[in-house]
This record gives structure tokens, sequence and C-alpha cells, in this order.
């Protein structure tokens, strides 16, 4: 398993939008990819998931990794999520 922390930056946080962007992304990994926000772990291949953990703007969570090609997902994920998923 790798992680890292990171911080939310785009302004309107995980909505649907950004959420779906991401998930799809996501889905292209094999491994299981979530997100850790306020000690809930939350599956980030799912948009109703990552929309149901209210992430807002300026929060900061752990992305982890676990499997087969881990440490490019957490890669992509970190790239994503720092680079204001699209927004």
């Amino acid at each position: 398993m790798v992680s890292k922390q990171t911080k939310i930056v785009n302004p309107m946080g995980m909505h649907m939008r950004p959420a779906g962007m991401f998930a799809q992304e996501m889905m292209k990994f094999k491994c299981d990819v979530s997100l850790v926000f306020k000690d809930k772990e939350v599956n980030a291949k799912s948009i109703m998931n990552l929309m149901a953990a209210c992430i807002k703007c300026g929060s900061e969570l752990e992305v982890r990794c676990n499997g087969e090609d881990e440490q490019a997902a957490l890669d992509k994920a970190i790239q994503l999520i720092e680079s204001g998923l699209g927004e």
C-alpha cells in the first residue's frame, strides 16, 4: 500500500463534475483507491461515495492505493487533486 497527504484546492470541492472525473480516472487502475477524510475511508472509484463525503475546498485528505499498479494510481490521483480537478 502507498499513500500520500494532499489538499483539495478547487473552489467548489468534490462536487459532481470533479467527483465524476476523478472516479473515472481512478477506474482505469486495477488497484483499490480510497480517500481518507475525517477518519472515514471512501472508495475513490465511486462518484456517489465521493460526493457523499462532502469534501470541501481546503480539506486535507489522504489518498491510499493498494494493489498491482498502486504507485501509478497514487501519482495520478495526487496530480488530479493538486491541479484543481479540472477547475
